[in-house]
């Protein structure tokens, strides 16, 4: 069945979903305060996607202004199983990009692991660049590649 698909804004109601994607999607999950904190700071910039009421994934994204520059931050990703690999993650970036256009930013970054190769791609295709390689900056200690997208206006 084709997606009915909207992207909008997350809301504090949204929060027990949001945690049971999380929960499905990694082996150390975000906990549901670190999810509510995330939309408390970042409401602009944290996004659900839902097909026909059913929440199929979110985006939670923050902002960094070091002063001279505004930088977005893609801090999680995750799509519920039933709605891998049917654009809906992109979806999701395509939309936190905008805002952070409209919110001045120049770049975005995000870490991913070293190991998730697939994560690794998704982003190239999207125009993320690896910059950085951080070492054990995973709770179990391994090690995060850190990728940019600059945008060119």
């Amino acid at each position: 069945m084709p997606l009915q698909l909207t992207i909008r804004r997350a809301q504090p109601a949204d929060i027990p979903q949001i945690v049971a994607i999380e929960r499905s999607a990694f082996d150390d999950p975000w906990d549901e305060r670190t999810l509510q904190e995330s939309l408390a700071y970042y409401p602009e910039t944290f996004f659900v996607a839902k097909d026909n009421g059913d929440l199929a994934g979110f985006v939670a994204g923050g902002v960094e202004d070091t002063g001279e520059e505004v930088y977005g931050h893609i801090m999680n990703l995750a799509v519920a199983p039933g709605y891998r690999r049917r654009g809906i993650g992109q979806h999701l970036i395509r939309r936190l990009e905008q805002e952070y256009a409209v919110l001045g930013a120049s770049a975005v970054q995000l870490e991913v692991r070293i190991t998730n190769a697939g994560a690794q791609e998704f982003y190239r295709r999207l125009g993320y660049r690896v910059v950085l390689h951080i070492a054990s900056y995973y709770a179990n200690d391994e090690d995060a590649l850190v990728m940019m997208k600059w945008f060119r206006f």
